[in-house]
């Protein structure tokens, strides 16, 4: 099994990276969770990531109190950003399913997710309940990050209205919107080799008309899956793998 990955501050990283090894301490919740919840010990290995694509390798020095260990780093290493970059629209799920959608569009290795305030989603985030319902999903996707080990987590944006998602599909190399009567199959649209992509993925109730002719004004392409209709909280997911698959990022 592979070595449990774990947050620690960027400018740590960094000088364990100039003195080609060093200690770098981990405190605080994230401290909290290495010893007193995986009880991780001395001279086991450890994964040290920022979520911004720096990582750092290491084995445990010594562990104090109940939320303090010193990491010996023994190498520090720098991913860049994947190609072509994969954008995910999500929008807005009704209950705890949107936590399910980061989560696993997270473990697939989405770029980031762009929660939308789609004219027919029955959920709504205003006010304090969108600034907790945010936060869930930023915390989801950090979480899913370290279980998926990744260096590289996925920028949760703030919520974004329909304007602001034609926006991103018109700055895309591709943008595609999900969709059962899609005219191509996202398999065979033709993906460029570099730039972003941008992947909208309406609500249970479907993307409205006046949404879809925003969408296509911007130069997004209509595309389906495949036969089947998949629910908002598992389409992202499962365009993302087949756009990984297509793209070499899982070779």
């Amino acid at each position: 099994m592979t070595a449990p990955v774990f947050l620690a501050d960027t400018a740590q990283l960094a000088d364990a990276a100039r003195q080609n090894g060093g200690t770098v301490v981990i405190e605080g919740p994230e401290g909290r969770h290495a010893v007193s919840v995986r009880r991780l010990r001395t001279g086991e290995e450890i994964v040290l990531t920022d979520g911004a694509g720096t990582g750092a390798h290491g084995t445990v020095r010594a562990v104090s109190g109940k939320d303090r260990l010193e990491v010996a780093v023994t190498s520090v290493r720098t991913e860049a950003e994947p190609r072509p970059r994969i954008t995910v629209v999500q929008a807005l799920p009704k209950g705890d399913r949107g936590e399910l959608a980061v989560e696993t569009m997270t473990e697939t290795g989405a770029d980031a997710i762009v929660p939308w305030a789609a004219s027919r989603c029955v959920t709504q985030w205003r006010g304090e309940r969108g600034r907790k319902s945010l936060a869930k999903w930023r915390s989801t996707a950090r979480e899913a990050g370290k279980q998926s080990r990744r260096l590289r987590f996925p920028e949760v944006a703030e919520l974004a209205t329909t304007a602001e998602v034609a926006g991103l599909l018109a700055g895309a190399e591709l943008g595609v919107v999900l969709h059962e009567e899609g005219d191509l199959p996202l398999a065979a649209a033709e993906l460029p080799p570099d730039g972003g992509i941008v992947l909208v993925v309406g609500p249970e109730g479907g993307v409205a008309p006046q949404e879809l002719t925003a969408f296509a004004d911007a130069g997004a392409r209509t595309c389906r899956l495949g036969r089947s209709v998949l629910r908002t909280s598992t389409a992202g997911t499962a365009a993302t793998a087949l756009l990984l698959g297509r793209t070499g990022r899982w070779d």
